[in-house]
């Protein structure tokens, strides 16, 4: 069978045809991936929004079953002076459903000292349709210790295990905090389970502070000491920055060579 020139230019043009409408669906096809992840990731922004008023709160609070002893295991500090690690609080329900707790830690003052704080503290509900949005006065034990006021909020808490506090003391002018705390509770010092230390990553991301949080030492030591002994650390591992953290946490102490 002979073709044409004629018919063999017509095949020609069709075939690059083809192709041409091809490379214009698969170009259609990446624009269209492309738009949709943007989309997707403007769409998780605005439902991630970090303004403060937007937190979700445990629902139903009840600080009765809260009562009790708690260990923090990670902390993430505010501006100024805050409990360095071993801490720890004893919370108690008064007969008129008053909470009150008595909370120790040790501090670092001036920079190298080194000493057992006490505090005490009662609990407000401003809004008794939300429970676990309380105002906590504070006071401390000693003259040195600062006392004063925060907003004290129960992100989340399953009583038995783990609790989640947060507090902010100053907000942005787009709501969000510019100064404020966080605290990782155990009802062990010794940590957390797995299934546990996950819901509580995710509840850091919703307050917007995931990556922020350092271990918190609980060695039992609750004398004015130097640093210097050597103390085992019992900590929840919450990100790959705290790892770093733990892992020099947990070296003995170096020597430095006098000169």
């Amino acid at each position: 069978m002979k073709w044409s020139r004629l018919t063999v230019f017509s095949v020609l043009i069709k075939s690059g045809t083809r192709v041409c409408v091809l490379q214009q669906y698969r170009m259609k096809y990446t624009q269209y991936v492309f738009l949709a992840s943007i989309f997707s990731t403007v769409e998780y922004s605005l439902a991630q929004t970090c303004a403060v008023e937007s937190f979700s709160v445990k629902d139903n609070f009840d600080p009765k079953r809260y009562a009790g002893k708690w260990y923090a295991l990670a902390k993430k500090d505010p501006e100024g002076l805050f409990l360095q690690d071993n801490i720890s609080a004893e919370y108690t329900v008064e007969e008129d459903g008053t909470m009150t707790a008595s909370s120790k830690g040790r501090v670092k003052l001036f920079g190298f000292w080194v000493i057992c704080a006490d505090m005490a503290a009662q609990y407000t509900v401003p809004d008794p349709t939300t429970p676990a949005k309380m105002y906590m006065t504070y006071q401390g034990l000693a003259s040195y210790l600062s006392s004063g006021g925060d907003n004290y909020w129960v992100i989340d808490t399953d009583y038995d295990n783990y609790a989640i506090t947060y507090a902010c003391r100053s907000l942005k002018e787009d709501g969000s905090c510019d100064d404020g705390y966080s605290l990782i509770f155990s009802r062990n010092p010794r940590g957390l389970p797995p299934a546990i230390q996950r819901i509580v990553r995710q509840k850091q991301e919703e307050i917007c502070m995931s990556g922020q949080f350092q271990p918190v030492l609980q060695s039992g030591l609750g004398k004015a000491t130097l640093t210097g002994n050597k103390m085992v650390n019992y900590h929840i591992l919450l990100s790959t920055e705290t790892e770093a953290a733990a892992d020099n946490a947990n070296k003995p102490p170096q020597r430095q060579k006098l000169e």
